[in-house]
């Protein structure tokens, strides 16, 4: 085999160059740069004035600066119009969810006055409606119940959902400002499916409390817990609220289907939670029903949100499960907020910053953590919602805001014959949109590692507990992404028919390998993690292929070519991977043959004694050129080897 020498092929082709040495602290700039700050917000305060940068910047923490001089009297009728529509939808949602969460229902609509105002100065969404939501209105009761009965310590517990809202809003203003949103990049689609799914059934089971009238229930989330409490329950059953809840539930899944399939009609479905409570209390107030058990709301203080920050419990023994309970449910509010945003703005043809939202969210939940609101993020229905009702900007909330402070200060004796078991069928059928089997069939027909963690969230948060859920399928999705990294895919490649390119034959069956080389595509960046399993499974690949053709004959293997396109990056323990598969393809008289590796790892080969070992001249720029090269040689040893046989002959002759 040679392997010296200069060859036509090789001065024809081009060199593999490292990129220009920076100095250390430009490395790192970039960096750093590029990890936080992807989107490289600061592009437009260059070449800008000192007065001009002021401004942006102004316009660049708090967006309304920046379009509310464009605003147009047309944009506030249709916004009007969108924030009367979901306000109908915040009030009855804002007192269900209150409810979800164990606190007094007032909390539910102080929550839909302050957080609205603060995101519609500070948010990035045209769309997005605020409120609270149901999964973490449930985290909250589930996580904090634990310590404090709310029944038993309602005062206690107030307090501790006030200071876990405040620190939930920290942690997502902290995310935003520290520009680590990729923290919630973490939480996949298949991982938030399984998990509102799963926690949207235990929302749906708990339910049955308010349906059949029950006093007394479990304060567990899980299903054997909440069934169990349900039928030793069975003598105190009411079939006057069944009934009554029964017939509400039928309403409003009845204008949710019927809004579905005549999209126009939206504000129907938009209008039913509100029509549903009207109804309720009209009929408990003519029938006197709370007199037959069916339960009511009661008295509904009066007056705009009250200031709590004095309330914060930063003294008491329970800190760390209010800091634990902000910092979980801040997570799930972020997602759900932030995946709600951007799909909304798909629509229309916009970008929203998920960190400026991150920011937004987090500020508007420490406001409402000092103004008697509890967590707030943007959910999907009342987003639907305002988008269908056609909102142009943000201003939809603050109509929203100012409908439900006019709530406040002169309609809330008007709930108080409101009857639970409307509420709690407004809970289930707001549920029910949540248990998306469809995506999870999807799921399964699309990768079945992605369902397992679907299913594996659901049932963790179905038969355990909201948190054994979201861990389980935090861990699974962790482990996926171990996986990639510390198992990368790695192929034979095989040349296409009548062409330089290469693929895998697996793939490509009619690509061909080539006589006497070897190549190998490496799928991924080379690190600790891999580098081990990397070394032995190239060993194999050269045991494989040595074997096959020592069985089917051919010529004897003699080049192997890492196409190293795929590989990113490279550290000190991939560099030594590579040294040691040097050695070893030394020991079997085998040439090792790089091609294109990347800027990172060029600059790692050059510093390492790796580079001299290798040769430069075995390092190309695609796999075909270093293909060509090795087949020049071949065929050049083997006609010298040929010519040798040849005149040996002559001489005997």
């Amino acid at each position: 085999m040679g392997g010296n020498g200069d060859y036509e092929w090789q001065q024809r082709r081009g060199e593999v160059e490292a990129p220009p040495p920076k100095p250390f602290y430009e490395v790192v700039k970039s960096t750093v740069k590029e990890t936080l700050f992807p989107d490289d917000p600061f592009r437009q305060f260059k070449n800008q004035p000192l007065p001009r940068k002021f401004v942006l910047g102004m316009q660049y923490f708090v967006p309304i600066l920046d379009w509310a001089p464009r605003y147009t009297f047309q944009s506030f009728k249709a916004d009007v119009v969108a924030g009367i529509t979901i306000a109908s939808l915040a009030v009855p949602q804002g007192i269900s969810y209150a409810g979800l969460a164990s606190l007094p229902p007032v909390i539910g609509l102080y929550s839909s006055f302050v957080p609205p105002l603060v995101y519609a100065m500070l948010g990035s969404s045209k769309d997005l409606a605020i409120g609270t939501v149901a999964v973490p209105s449930l985290l909250m009761a589930a996580m904090i119940g634990q310590e404090v009965n709310p029944k038993q310590n309602p005062t206690l517990y107030v307090q501790l959902v006030l200071t876990a809202t405040f620190f939930a809003g920290l942690f997502q203003a902290s995310l935003g400002f520290l520009r680590l949103g990729l923290i919630v990049d973490f939480l996949s689609h298949a991982t938030i499916l399984g998990f509102m799914g799963g926690a949207a059934t235990v929302v749906c089971l708990q339910q049955l409390k308010g349906i059949l009238g029950l006093v007394h229930f479990t304060h567990g989330t899980d299903l054997v817990s909440v069934m169990r409490s349900i039928f030793t329950q069975t003598h105190q059953w009411r079939w006057e609220s069944g009934v009554l809840g029964c017939c509400f539930l039928f309403f409003l899944l009845l204008t949710k289907y019927f809004s579905k399939k005549k999209p126009a009609f939206f504000w129907i479905n938009a209008m039913a939670p509100l029509t549903s409570v009207i109804l309720g209390s009209v009929l408990v107030y003519f029938t006197h029903a709370e007199k037959h058990g069916v339960q009511v709301i009661g008295h509904l203080k009066k007056g705009l949100n009250p200031p709590s920050s004095s309330e914060l419990a930063f003294g008491s023994p329970y800190l760390a499960t209010a800091i634990k309970t902000g910092v979980v449910t801040g997570i799930i509010a972020l997602a759900e907020g932030i995946a709600v945003g951007r799909s909304f703005a798909m629509f229309k043809n916009y970008h929203i910053d998920g960190n400026k939202e991150m920011i937004a969210f987090g500020i508007m939940n420490i406001a409402g953590s000092c103004t008697s609101c509890y967590l707030t993020t943007g959910p999907f229905s009342r987003t639907a919602v305002n988008f269908n009702a056609g909102c142009k900007t943000a201003v939809s909330n603050i109509v929203m805001a100012t409908a439900v402070m006019i709530t406040l200060l002169f309609l809330t004796p008007l709930f108080h014959y409101t009857p639970l078991v409307v509420l709690s069928s407004i809970i289930m059928t707001a549920m029910l949109g949540l248990i998306d089997y469809e995506a999870a069939i999807h799921l399964w027909k699309l990768d079945k590692f992605d369902f397992l963690v679907c299913i594996s969230a659901y049932i963790g948060v179905v038969f355990g507990s909201i948190q054994i859920g979201l861990v389980v399928a935090l861990m699974l999705s962790l482990l996926r992404v171990l996986l990639f990294v510390a198992r990368p895919k790695t192929m034979i490649l095989g040349n296409i028919p009548n062409s330089i390119t290469y693929r895998s034959v697996d793939q490509y069956p009619k690509a061909a390998s080539v006589p006497g080389i070897l190549v190998l595509h490496i799928g991924a960046p080379i690190y600790f993690a891999n580098a081990s399993y990397l070394r032995e499974r190239i060993s194999r690949w050269i045991d494989d292929e040595e074997e096959k053709r020592n069985n089917m004959g051919g010529v004897e293997l003699q080049y192997v070519i890492l196409d190293m396109s795929a590989v990113g990056n490279i550290d000190t323990s991939g560099i030594t991977m590579l040294d040691e598969v040097k050695k070893n393809l030394d020991r079997r008289n085998l040439k090792l043959v790089l091609a294109n590796p990347g800027g990172e790892v060029m600059k790692k080969l050059e510093k390492s004694e790796l580079m001299e070992s290798i040769g430069k001249e075995w390092i190309y720029l695609t796999v075909a050129e270093a293909v060509n090269t090795c087949n020049y040689i071949l065929h050049t040893c083997k006609a010298k080897a040929t010519a040798m046989e040849n005149a040996a002959s002559d001489e005997n002759v």
